[in-house]
Order: C-alpha cells, then structure tokens, then sequence
C-alpha cells in the first residue's frame, strides 16, 4: 500500500510539474529598431545580444518558469517608421517594445507607446530603451511606461570631464556632434561640465552636422587642426563617427578623441592601430575590466557570431524585466512597470538601480582607451584587429547621478 501511494504521489508530482511547464509564459519582446541602412549592422548585433542573453535566461529560469522571446521589426532608423512598425506590434499583440538607436526614434516611440496605453487600458506596452541617451527622455519627457538601460548622455558627460579634470595636456577642445537633440546635448553638457571642471580649458571650435548624410569629414577635420584643437568631444555613432575617425587617420590629425561609442560596430576597424592611446570612450562596461562579469558571454558571442558583444545593456534590461516578473509575479506589463520601479539588481558592471523618479538606471561607468592587445590589461581585441580597450577609470555610481526635472504621471495599480 505504501508503495502504490508512493508511486501514485510521484505521478502527481510528475503531471503538476507537466502542467506548470506547458503554463509557462512567453514574454515576447519586439525589438523595433533600425536594422536596415547605414546603421543597420549595429541593430543587427544588439539584436543578436538579445537573443544570446535571453537564451542564457531561459537555460537558467531567470523569469521563474517564464520564456523570452524577441522578434524584430525595422525602422530603418526613421521615427514615422518606427511608428508604422508600432502599430504592426500593437496588432500582434506583443506588450513590451526594446529600441536604442536614435533618441529621435525613442521620442516618437514613447510618445506614442503613451498615448496607445491611455487609450487602450488592459493592453499596455511597456518601452525598454537599451541604448537611446537623449537626457530628457527621464526628464521633461518622462513617461511611466519607459525605463532606460543605458546611462544618458549627461551622466556620461559627467563621468568623463570628471577623469578628464587630471588629465592636464588637454587645453584646447573641439566639439562635433549629429544635429538632433542628441548631438546638441552632447554638446551642451561638455560646455557646461569643463567649465564647472575645468574652466582652464578653451573650447576652440564647435559643429553639428547632418546625421547620416556627410560622406566626408576631412573638412571637418582641417578646422579642428586650424583651430589648434588638441582634444574632440563627439556624441557621434554608427558610420558618422567611422568616417570622422578615418578622416582624422587621413589627415594624420594626432588629437585625443573622447567619444560614446568608438567601441560599436564598424568604428574599431576605422580605428587599426592609428587610434592606440588616442581614442577613448565612455560606457557602461568594458569586456576588459577586471571587476566587470560577462567575459564568459563575450567569448561566446564571439564564438557563435564572429562578432563583438558591446551592448551590455542587453543583459540589464532581460535581467531587470526577469526579477521585476518575479516580484510582481506576473508579466501584466502594468504590475512588472511598477516592480521595475526601484529595482536594484546585479548587472554585468555591479550593482545597478532602476531610479523611480524618472526610470533612468543608475551604474558604474568607465572610461577606456584603445590599446594594443596585451594578454593582461587587454584580452579581448574588437573586430579582429588587435586592439581593445583599456580600463583607465571605473567611476562609482554616484559621479553620474544628475538630477530629474521629470514629473511623471502614473496609472493606478491593479
């Protein structure tokens, strides 16, 4: 008897073990982003960084019994695209949208994100920004339903003027950056953070060119030289920041680059070895700093894309989105936004914290220069060339916090 009752109880087990996993949820996330044209391969690999790390969560049950799932739709970077891609989402039914290339695009997405869950109570979406860094998408244009991964272009600002104070061989600055909001900030804030910092500096030139359109920025390149200028502040990313870097190569202009995004794709091959000690950049992670994790998921992104995992940002949106599921216990997108809120959780770079003031995570960043490939500072080399990036300063949380001007309008509970 007790055996046919031990039998009969592992049988149950087994059927409710069954039962909870076909119950299993699928968390589909649509990553509307620009995937075609000139920016087109660094949505390509974001998309793939996605995928690898939601792979990693479901292997590892990150979302208690839950599966993700991505599926793309190209904007090709244009914000009435992007939009027209929404409404495809919208009919799919999918509740939760990821994007990052382009503030302008993030502006278009979130305005309208908010407006369609107004609209559409029971049917909310919630916008991940991986990688869009215009400040005032967690300021004047805050939403609810919006939470930022990547840190925004002024806690970068801060973080690098702050390392560039000591670094006394730089006196004259020259700033270049895409005319959009994003460039323009970009620009604001170096004035704004040198001359609080380093009011020794001189700011010796300053341009805004058209994004995606300059086919050459030599120029560019001949002012920033005539200037004088033995340092360049930019903003710019994608084939805009490639060609300014392989114009200053052409020119043999040996000034110091500070930069967002020399580490993305396309840029390290513009850079080969004219860049060593010359360029730098600011970020949330670097494969190469020791008191960073993620080496493991570096080499296997690698291994299986012969590509370069640099979106760390990817890891922080599944992770918080997993833990935030977990508390809520449900993915009802309205019940996981107000988890999400005041989150703090373990990311790659440490120990982060989705802010409930404006949805802006606060985390370390870190300053890098492209060095030559060493086998100890340096590991891991970018698009095959040799070089990679040196860690020179892991700046603590607290230098980038910037204050909100956010007034954020919430929905009630369910």
């Amino acid at each position: 008897m007790k055996t046919s009752m031990f039998i009969r109880t592992a049988m149950a087990t087994a059927l409710l073990g069954i039962a909870g996993a076909a119950c299993a949820d699928t968390i589909k996330i649509a990553f509307v982003e620009g995937m075609s044209g000139p920016f087109g391969p660094i949505g390509q690999n974001i998309m793939k960084s996605y995928e690898l790390i939601m792979e990693k969560a479901n292997k590892e049950g990150w979302s208690k019994g839950n599966k993700f799932e991505i599926v793309a739709f190209d904007t090709k970077n244009s914000p009435q695209e992007a939009l027209t891609q929404l409404k495809a989402v919208v009919d799919q039914g999918i509740r939760y949208v990821a994007q990052g290339n382009s503030s302008a695009v993030a502006y278009a997405l979130s305005d309208a994100i908010s407006k369609h869950n107004e609209r559409n109570p029971g049917k909310e979406i919630i916008f991940l920004n991986n990688s869009a860094v215009d400040p005032d998408l967690t300021n004047s244009k805050c939403s609810f339903w919006h939470f930022r991964f990547d840190a925004n272009s002024d806690q970068k600002m801060e973080a690098l003027t702050t390392w560039m104070t000591n670094q006394q061989d730089i006196k004259n600055v020259y700033l270049i950056g895409q005319n959009y909001s994003f460039g323009i900030s970009v620009a604001n804030a170096a004035k704004t953070m040198l001359a609080r910092k380093r009011p020794d500096i001189k700011i010796v030139g300053e341009d805004l060119h058209p994004i995606m359109q300059v086919k050459d920025f030599s120029p560019y390149i001949a002012k920033m030289k005539a200037a004088g200028a033995d340092t360049v502040i930019t903003g710019n990313w994608g084939i805009d920041l490639s060609l300014l870097i392989k114009a200053a190569k052409d020119a043999d202009f040996k000034a110091n680059f500070f930069t967002f995004y020399a580490g993305t794709t396309g840029v390290p091959t513009a850079l080969g070895s004219s860049g060593e000690g010359k360029v730098h950049y600011v970020g949330n992670w670097n494969v190469n700093e020791p008191t960073m994790a993620g080496k493991d998921i570096a080499t296997e992104f690698l291994k299986r894309y012969n590509d370069d995992y640099y979106v760390m940002a990817t890891y922080s949106v599944v992770k918080a989105l997993s833990e935030a599921t977990n508390k809520a216990k449900s993915i009802d997108p309205v019940k996981v936004a107000f988890a999400m809120e005041d989150l703090k959780f373990k990311s790659l770079n440490g120990e982060v914290h989705m802010r409930g003031l404006d949805h802006q995570l606060q985390q370390p960043l870190v300053i890098s220069t492209w060095t030559k490939v060493d086998g100890k500072t340096v590991k891991f080399d970018q698009e095959k060339q040799g070089y990679g990036w040196k860690s020179q300063s892991v700046q603590p949380t607290y230098v980038g916090v910037q204050p909100s001007s956010c007034m954020m309008k919430r929905p009630g509970k369910i």
